[in-house]
């Protein structure tokens, strides 16, 4: 009887690291999971990515067939601009070094990046040709990773995925969707936003995820996908659902404190290059998204 793949997943606390846990238990695959807090669960390990040697010992016990690298310091927002060079650009060289000292070749390793490698760009879709551009430290690290990833690829296995922006249950309330969620499910009568005319690319995590699994599965190595929805929602359109779909109105204030410099006007994701591998791919329709949301208990 063959054993099932072992797949580490970094970040596995984290609100999409749970999803792809369960994404690949559902699929087969032996879940290992990786991250810098503590956890009592037998097939964790607790390894900051600052830490090299602890990766190395990780990997050299664990010996994954497949790595989806979700760990990252991901919110903009986030005061201290060296962190995110420090998390996202060296914690995954460190990771790579890891793997490729661990004694067992994987057959893939997908590395999520992000869609904000691209800036400003804003003229229509974005495809994976589209000249990144990256407007804040975020975005910068990001695209840092990708490069510094590339010195990898002739001796490990490397996929790299660009979500557009994503939702669902359990996102933590400092990012928008979640926050806009929240006030509507406790019927709050007033919410402070920043810029209100931005348009972004909503997926919903649980076919981000499937997404992820497809890429893995089909191992098309050195290459670079969008995974996204292919149409962009404006934060004014995504106020409109939620009172539509929870019958409650929202006082909504621009509080110019949260209007971020550096702000990616438009964001839309060209994923036809995903669709083209995996032609079965889809992701909801972002009302059904905010309903499963907006379902929960308070």
């Amino acid at each position: 009887m063959t054993s099932a793949p072992r797949a580490l997943i970094t970040g596995i606390h984290g609100f999409t690291g749970r999803y792809m846990a369960a994404e690949l238990q559902r699929a087969g695959y032996q879940v290992f999971g990786l991250g810098s807090r503590p956890g009592s669960d037998p097939d964790y390990r607790q390894a900051d990515l600052g830490d090299a040697a602890a990766l190395r010992r990780v990997l050299a016990e664990l010996q994954p067939d497949y790595v989806v690298h979700l760990a990252a310091l991901a919110f903009v927002g986030h005061g201290e601009a060296n962190d995110f060079y420090r998390v996202n650009l060296i914690g995954t060289r460190n990771l790579l070094e890891a793997i490729a000292a661990c004694g067992h070749p994987p057959a893939c390793v997908l590395l999520a990046s992000s869609a904000n490698v691209y800036g400003n760009a804003s003229a229509g879709r974005l495809d994976e040709t589209t000249l990144p551009m990256p407007a804040n430290d975020y975005a910068v690290s990001k695209w840092a990773m990708e490069q510094m990833a590339r010195l990898w690829s002739d001796r490990l296995p490397l996929v790299i995925a660009r979500p557009f922006n994503y939702t669902g249950v359990g996102q933590g309330e400092q990012f928008l969707l979640p926050k806009i969620v929240s006030h509507f499910r406790r019927r709050a009568p007033r919410i402070e936003l920043g810029n209100l005319d931005v348009w972004r690319d909503f997926s919903d995590v649980r076919a981000l995820v499937r997404a992820y699994r497809g890429l893995l599965e089909t191992r098309p190595l050195g290459q670079t996908f969008n995974v996204g929805s292919g149409q962009a929602h404006s934060l004014r359109e995504v106020l409109d659902l939620c009172s539509a779909l929870s019958g409650h109105h929202l006082e909504v204030a621009v509080n110019p404190a949260f209007v971020r410099a550096g702000e990616v006007r438009t964001l839309c994701a060209d994923a036809s290059a995903l669709h083209r591998l995996l032609p079965d791919w889809q992701t909801p329709p972002l009302r059904e998204t905010l309903a499963w949301m907006l379902a929960e208990p308070v």
